[in-house]
């Protein structure tokens, strides 16, 4: 298969049942469909590789960098170099980084477009200019692309919402927790729980905020929430930073705690395991998985067609979700909360990113 995470302490069943992957559409690299440059096929060239950063403003989107660097030196004999660039989630500042690569001639560029919308210029400017772009961890809107690389959004936001109904019985009153605003990470995941919450009348979202899938800011979200609506009996959350903070300001407010849709972050992961070995049954959840090992999937499927090797125009990666039951295959107390449990890096590796 093509996205199998590479860490140890899965067990093979766990590993072979832990990716789902959907092709839609599928192309060589010299004619991926909707536009997307023609690029130079070359099976034994070495190639310059332009990378955005778009954001380190959380655990996760580091650790999607870094998933990308460590796939960099696994791939030294194919990479000439990479070319760098920090967007810190401004669209302007990404325009520019792109545009700054397509005057370098790189031979393909990778990126997290920050607007669905904004980045389509550049990405076509790219197109004529004839390199191709990957898209990793979001979507654009066009189809000027080479390749996407991505967990299914609709189907992460959908997987938590179908858990929380069941575990409500169909009713009861609930808290939203988003992302950040017009990110279509944000918008997709959200798509899919409405999709869902609106089959079922007895769902009420009785409040909802943007916390950028940060923990304080969920904590502050959730602690003015409890204040002005204090009867709930669920939270979906589409981050698994944001359920921890949405644990704090339970615990902080004194509130019993209620099932929480979550993502697979250690901190989260070690709460929940915490309250599960504590015999607390007020609490459940459920780890949906978007996987930082998308940034290393991302630099295979560049490489590749810069190969000249078929490439799918979309790749979408859906693992397994982590549930109580699997729990302890996942949690890791001996590493921080801000780890993300599936990942492609090596222990050496994870230790190094944290010891920075």
């Amino acid at each position: 298969m093509l996205f199998t995470p590479l860490r140890r302490r899965l067990p093979v069943v766990a590993a072979v049942a832990a990716v789902a992957l959907t092709a839609v559409g599928c192309g060589s690299s010299s004619s991926s469909g909707g536009g997307a440059a023609t690029t130079r096929a070359d099976p034994n060239g070495r190639f310059t590789i332009g990378y955005d950063v778009y954001w380190l403003g959380n655990s996760w989107s580091t650790q999607l960098a870094e998933e990308f660097r460590a796939a960099v030196e696994r791939n030294r004999d194919s990479i000439e170099n990479v070319v760098y660039t920090q967007s810190d989630n401004q669209v302007q500042k990404q325009i520019s980084n792109i545009q700054s690569m397509i005057s370098r001639r790189v031979d393909a560029i990778i990126m997290t477009p920050i607007s669905p919308s904004a980045s389509v210029p550049v990405i076509q400017q790219a197109n004529r200019a004839g390199i191709p772009v990957v898209l990793v961890a979001a979507q654009a809107d066009t189809r000027d692309t080479a390749a996407e690389v991505r967990a299914d959004d609709v189907v992460f936001g959908r997987t938590g919402a179908e858990w929380l109904v069941r575990k409500l019985g169909g009713r009861g009153n609930i808290y939203v927790l988003n992302g950040l605003p017009g990110f279509s990470t944000d918008t997709l995941r959200w798509k899919g729980a409405k999709d869902v919450f609106d089959r079922y009348p007895g769902i009420k979202v009785v409040a909802d905020a943007h916390a950028a899938w940060d923990t304080a800011r969920a904590k502050t979200a959730v602690s003015n929430m409890l204040a002005a609506h204090p009867d709930v009996d669920g939270v979906w959350s589409q981050g698994g930073a944001m359920t921890l903070g949405a644990i704090q300001a339970f615990r902080a407010a004194g509130h019993p705690l209620v099932p929480m849709t979550g993502e697979n972050s250690n901190g989260l992961m070690k709460v929940w395991d915490q309250l599960k070995r504590s015999g607390d049954r007020s609490f459940d959840s459920i780890g949906v998985v978007n996987p930082t090992w998308v940034g290393s999937e991302a630099l295979t499927q560049t490489l590749n067609l810069l190969r000249g090797d078929e490439v799918r125009k979309v790749n979408l990666v859906n693992p397994e979700p982590i549930t109580s039951s699997t729990l302890d295959r996942y949690v890791r107390p001996d590493l921080p909360d801000s780890f993300w449990v599936d990942t492609r890096l090596d222990d050496a590796q994870i230790r190094a990113l944290f010891d920075r």
